[in-house]
């Protein structure tokens, strides 16, 4: 019997950036490799910072946040974090203190509390003003790690049949951007007299060149050509957009011109009229392999 034909894929494109964001809401760390696991790039949005009822806290209320700076040093085995006017904070990966329950959205989901020192870190830092001065009222917070032996289920609205899962990402394993989505909005915020933007507002963890623009809205099932084989993520539901795009990660400074372009053409009906950029995708096949920067990526177009 013979093999049926291949069908070309409408779409071929190539991974141009990488980036994790060990902790949700932080600054992400730009790699030229990462390991997919099932929950994602490795150690991203691993931890995740509470204030003292365990709900999860994000640059939506604290835009300082985007000023945290992660590195992982000692050959991946410690996360050190870096702020302005602080001293840098060093974490064992492989270690944590006391579990605890702590809330994502709508999920309540077990983790395990990084002790007293991180915790002081942050309360420290994020309850300064814009002014670097200490609030009078400023809250306390924890920083916490995902217990990794819990499976938190991305929507099955969205992931049909798949279980995907997730760690504190807001609610899908991956997210994937287009860089000539960027450059689109680039050139409408300069025709409407602003300053071009970085991509790391949009916290892409998988950035694609060489296709259209949000060809990545279109596409069915991402074909990746790794050395150990194809990975496939398959993206299933355009990323609506909150005001953290509208912040900038070197200033944390926050103005309206982002989302306000985007209102001018990025309204998505399969949303209910939400600004979208990027897809939440899911991985459905390549668990431990590398991507890197340069592999070729394989799509078609999906009618549906």
């Amino acid at each position: 019997m013979s093999a049926l034909p291949t069908t070309p894929a409408d779409v071929q494109a190539r991974i141009a950036r990488l980036f994790v964001y060990p902790v949700k809401s932080c600054a992400g760390i730009e790699l030229s490799e990462a390991l997919l696991t099932e929950t994602g790039l490795d150690l991203d949005r691993a931890w995740m910072v509470v204030d003292s009822e365990g709900e999860f806290l994000s640059q939506r209320e604290a835009p300082r946040m985007a000023l945290i700076q992660p590195a992982f040093k000692r050959g991946g085995t410690e996360l050190q974090l870096r702020a302005p006017g602080m001293l840098a904070l060093h974490l064992r990966v492989d270690a944590v203190e006391a579990p605890t329950r702590v809330r994502v959205w709508d999920d309540e989901v077990p983790a395990y509390d990084m002790g007293d020192i991180a915790a002081q870190w942050f309360t420290d830092f994020l309850g300064l003003n814009e002014q670097g001065l200490p609030r009078t009222d400023a809250p306390k917070y924890r920083l916490v790690r995902f217990d990794p032996e819990h499976r938190r289920l991305s929507d099955r609205k969205w992931t049909g049949d798949a279980e995907a899962l997730n760690q504190f990402s807001d609610g899908y394993p991956v997210l994937v951007l287009g860089q000539p989505a960027l450059e689109g909005l680039n050139e409408r915020l300069q025709a409407r007299g602003h300053a071009p933007v970085d991509i790391r507002r949009f916290r892409p963890n998988i950035v694609l060149e060489g296709l259209e623009a949000h060809d990545e809205d279109r596409v069915g099932p991402l074909q990746i050509a790794t050395a150990e084989g194809e990975a496939v993520l398959t993206p299933v539901k355009p990323c609506p957009r909150c005001p953290i795009p509208n912040i900038n990660p070197d200033t944390a400074q926050s103005s309206p011109e982002v989302n306000d372009t985007l209102q001018t053409y990025r309204q998505d009906a399969r949303v209910k009229g939400a600004l979208t950029f990027g897809m939440n995708s899911i991985v459905m096949a390549g668990v431990d392999h590398v991507l890197r920067v340069g592999q070729p990526v394989r799509a078609s177009y999906r009618f549906d």
